[in-house]
Parts: C-alpha cells; structure tokens; sequence
C-alpha cells in the first residue's frame, strides 16, 4: 500500500524534476521560454509547483494455510506471519487525484510446525562415547537404577502403578532419589498412594509423610489437588496425554515425559533432568540454536537432543546420564 502526500513548495522550472525549497519569499523568475500547451510557463511567469512525495508503507503478510500458495498485494510478498490478520479496504490518493481501493485480503490461520523443524547432524564420535558411558554404567549402579521414581510401586497392578509413578515424579522434583524413593515407600505403607485416600487424608498427614523432599508443603498440596483432579475426570486414572499431564498442578515437561515413558510405555520425548542437561553440555552435545553456546534449561537441553539422537535412544539416555558430571571428563 502506498500513501501519497502532497507538499508545495517553490522551484526552479528547469529543476522540475528535483524540487529545491526556498527560505525567503522572492519569486523565481523565469528566463527561458516554456510551452507545454494548457499550464505553460514563459515570460518570467512565477509558477507554483505542488511536488509529489511518495512514501511506501510497510504491507502486512497475509497468513495462510499450510499447502496454499501467499497471496500477492500491490505486486509484493513474504513469508507468512504467526499471527493471524485481516485488512480493510481503504482509499489511497494517488498523484493524479484519484481514489485507490485496497482489496480486502481474507483473513486465514498458518500452521507453522512443520516449518520449523531441521535437520541437525549429530556429534561426532557419539556412539563410541555413549557406548563407553553404557559400559561404565554396567560396571557401578547409581541411585537411579534402584531407587528412581519410575520404580515406584511396581507390584501394583498397572492403573494403580501409573498413579505411583505420577506421584514419584511429583515427588522427585529438586529431591535427590534416595529421599525421594523413602518418601514414596512412607506413603504406601500408609495406604495413601491411590487418588481416593489421598482425597481423603489431612494434608499435614501428608506433608509429615513426604517430609524431607524439596518444597514438601507445596506437594503436598498439589498432591490433593492432583488426586481430586484425577478422581473427576480419569475416574481414578491419570492422563494419558503430554498436554493434560501438564496441565496438573506441579507438573511439568520434565515429569510428564517420564510418566508417559514409564507410566504408560508411550516414550513421545526425553526426559531431561539437571543430570542430562549439565552432562549433555559438558560432552558438546547440544546448544543454543544457531550458535556454540550452552543451552540453559533442561527443555532446552531436550529439544536440543531430540533434533538428532535416535529415538530408541530416547527412554534409555536418562538413567544412562545420572551420573556424577566428572565422570564424563575422560570421554
């Protein structure tokens, strides 16, 4: 869309092209002779002249569906935008007096996930060095291997299983595994490791049970939240979706990948915890996007990793990486 706005200013009839502004009121006088028919200048006449500015404005892009091709608006496009816009018609004034009328340009939605998805090569060397961590791993447990939340309450049957595993990975958050796993193990000798007598316990019972893990006043709260939650929409089960297991009070990305991982044998991402991130870091194998640098986060370590390691690689990278982070200085 273009704007065009008009300015008089004095000029010279040879520099018509090239308007130049006066400061003072003298006339401009004339010393040639003109004729251009109707409007002709000559005879030292001082003339009026109204230049034409032209001033490009910026076009919003049309946002399109995946699949269609961009519409095109006064002869420009581009890539679509995220969000979603929609445009009115409007006149322009043109240079010669006439009216424009911008077309109305539908308004449409954009799905942008597959667009934003590329191809990373992988670390060189990573199969030797996450080979070599295997072998280590084989020779010396960790807390992880006997005491991880994904290891609660295995022999219970599977709805009140997944329900466990919810629990520990609520639990286990900024909580070493050992305090973690005596915590889940006070809560089912007591009965209290199912929605409905979690519902119905006192929350200091709770919190006194689950003491010392980190934060253990605010789970304990989320921990009658969730169970109320669990009990009115999954009828005593737990979510069975990434989406809805993030949705639960103190559930977050780290969590719900390792319920669906373990809880319902559904492996959909990494599961990324402090160990992951800082060792993934330390061996070079992630970073920012589009730079050298570190990533910061555990979701952005998992991001990081899911754009290259294979995807059987998945389920097992975690407990694989619970490691001391100087154990990794030799590979």
């Amino acid at each position: 869309m273009r704007q065009i706005g008009l300015r008089s200013h004095r000029a010279d009839p040879d520099k018509f092209g090239q308007p130049t502004t006066r400061h003072d009121d003298s006339p401009w006088v004339d010393t040639t002779q003109h004729d251009n028919g109707r409007g002709s200048i000559g005879n030292g006449s001082k003339m009026e002249v109204s230049a034409v500015y032209v001033r490009k404005k910026r076009i919003k892009r049309e946002v399109i569906e995946e699949g269609e091709t961009i519409s095109h608006v006064d002869g420009m496009s581009s890539l679509p935008d995220i969000e979603e816009f929609s445009y009115r018609k409007g006149n322009v004034t043109s240079a010669a007096g006439k009216s424009k009328t911008i077309p109305l340009v539908r308004q449409t939605k954009v799905k942008l996930a597959s667009t934003l998805k590329f191809e990373v090569d992988p670390p060189k060397n990573w199969e030797e060095v996450l080979e070599g961590i295997r072998k280590m791993r084989s020779s010396e447990n960790a807390p992880v291997d006997t005491m991880g939340c994904e290891r609660a309450g295995s022999s219970l049957p599977p709805k009140e299983r997944r329900y466990s595993v919810l629990v520990g990975g609520l639990l286990s958050s900024q909580t070493k595994d050992h305090v973690t796993h005596g915590a889940v193990q006070r809560l089912l000798e007591n009965g209290l490791l199912d929605p409905h007598s979690i519902q119905k316990a006192d929350e200091e019972t709770i919190k006194t049970l689950i003491y010392p893990v980190g934060f253990y006043t605010r789970k304990a709260s989320n921990l009658k939240k969730i169970a109320e939650i669990c009990l009115t929409k999954y009828d005593g089960d737990i979510p069975s979706t990434l989406v809805e297991l993030q949705q639960l009070p103190g559930i977050g990305p780290k969590i719900a990948h390792l319920v669906m991982n373990y809880g319902w044998n559904n492996v959909q991402g990494i599961c990324v915890d402090t160990h992951v991130h800082r060792i993934s870091n330390r061996l070079g194998w992630v970073s920012r996007p589009g730079t050298n640098q570190k990533t910061t986060s555990p979701e952005e370590t998992r991001v990081a990793l899911e754009r290259w390691l294979p995807k059987e690689e998945w389920d097992p990278i975690n407990p694989l990486l619970t490691i001391p982070v100087d154990s990794v200085r030799t590979y």
